[in-house]
């Protein structure tokens, strides 16, 4: 029992940030932070590193990064000060569509656009609050990922190492796509479009060959009355419906809406460069960047032009699974070892 007390031991906290003005001009006028921090703040406030969560996450990094934080792990709380910020349009504690707008109600679907920029600003605000003048390395994948890139740059002098794992420069067609197809299941049907779109989303999270092997065309064996004379009720169905119940029972359809779509407008190039070197020249510190082989949402060949696109030095690795873009959360083994790479580096 200690052990385990040892290494999930976090605090989760809330900062009232300020205003913020968004890439819009639209202004925030005041931004909460929910976050969770590990490990104690060195007396000089340099051992702080930060963890950027995926679309749908928040600020509880042990539980969706499990092995990854505690004593003796990759992210070593003996050493290091570990916070995790939820992000800001999320439904989690920070700021989002669920907060009270000016008028009194809470904002919904009329919470302003936000971008990925948007939330790394945020997050800086959460660093200056934390009185941290430089992270020692900012690690996150997927849209954690993308967060952690733009960190990097727009304020390179307070990013010693960045860690990017299954994470693209920018959205391609094909993921904006598959982002666009969820908003709009949302916003027919805010509640069952939510679960529709968690369905959506998960068969891009994980590969084929798994989702085959483990599911076959079986049937789930199941009490229920079929919903038609003679329907067929298959294993991926109750997997699929599992997925979409565990999603809707905590999270708001409006935060999702919100995040996808900054998430589909990711693009580093944007008002920086087309050329995505010359995009990524400002970038701070060092990087290591990781593709998951069987990952058919960011594929390798996408993660790997964002490696070789980076400055000088950028070491780019591949996490071997087949479990899909999902890797870098279950392969806990390889992603520790990246990690620890990464800070020896």
């Amino acid at each position: 029992m200690t052990a385990v007390v040892a290494e999930t031991a976090h605090r989760t906290l809330t900062a009232q940030l300020g205003p913020l003005t968004l890439e819009t001009g639209v202004v925030l006028p005041e931004v909460t932070l929910a976050y969770d921090t590990y490990g104690s703040l060195s007396p000089q406030r340099d051992n702080a590193i930060l963890i950027e969560h995926a679309l749908t996450g928040d600020s509880h990094a042990h539980e969706w990064w499990p092995g990854i934080i505690g004593p003796g792990r990759p992210l070593d709380t003996d050493r290091w000060f570990i916070v995790c910020a939820n992000i800001l349009g999320g439904c989690s504690g920070s700021t989002g569509p669920h907060s009270i707008g000016p008028d009194g109600v809470p904002y919904g679907s009329d919470f302003p656009l936000i971008t990925v920029r948007d939330t790394v600003h945020a997050e800086l605000l959460l660093a200056d609050h934390l009185g941290i003048d430089a992270w020692q390395a900012v690690l996150g994948g997927s849209m954690g990922g993308a967060r952690a890139l733009e960190t990097a740059l727009i304020a390179p002098d307070r990013v010693e190492r960045t860690g990017i794992f299954a994470a693209p420069a920018f959205s391609e067609a094909d993921q904006i796509a598959w982002g666009h197809i969820q908003v709009e299941a949302i916003r027919a049907d805010p509640q069952r479009g939510l679960g529709i779109a968690r369905q959506i989303a998960h068969l891009t999270y994980r590969a084929d060959l798994e989702l085959n092997h483990r599911f076959g065309a079986r049937q789930q064996d199941t009490n229920e009355p079929a919903r038609e004379p003679g329907e067929r009720y298959y294993a991926i169905q109750s997997y699929l419906d599992h997925q979409a119940g565990k999603l809707t029972s905590r999270f708001d359809p409006d935060s999702y809406v919100s995040l996808s779509r900054a998430l589909m407008d990711h693009d580093i190039r944007r008002g920086r460069s087309e050329d995505l070197q010359e995009a990524l020249a400002g970038a701070g510190g060092r990087f290591l960047v990781a593709a998951v082989s069987s990952d058919r949402l960011y594929t390798p060949d996408q993660v790997r032009r964002l490696a070789d696109s980076l400055p000088a030095g950028t070491v780019f690795r591949t996490i071997t699974s087949w479990a899909g873009h999902d890797g870098f959360l279950t392969e806990s083994d390889q992603v520790g070892a990246l990690i620890c790479e990464l800070l020896a580096s």
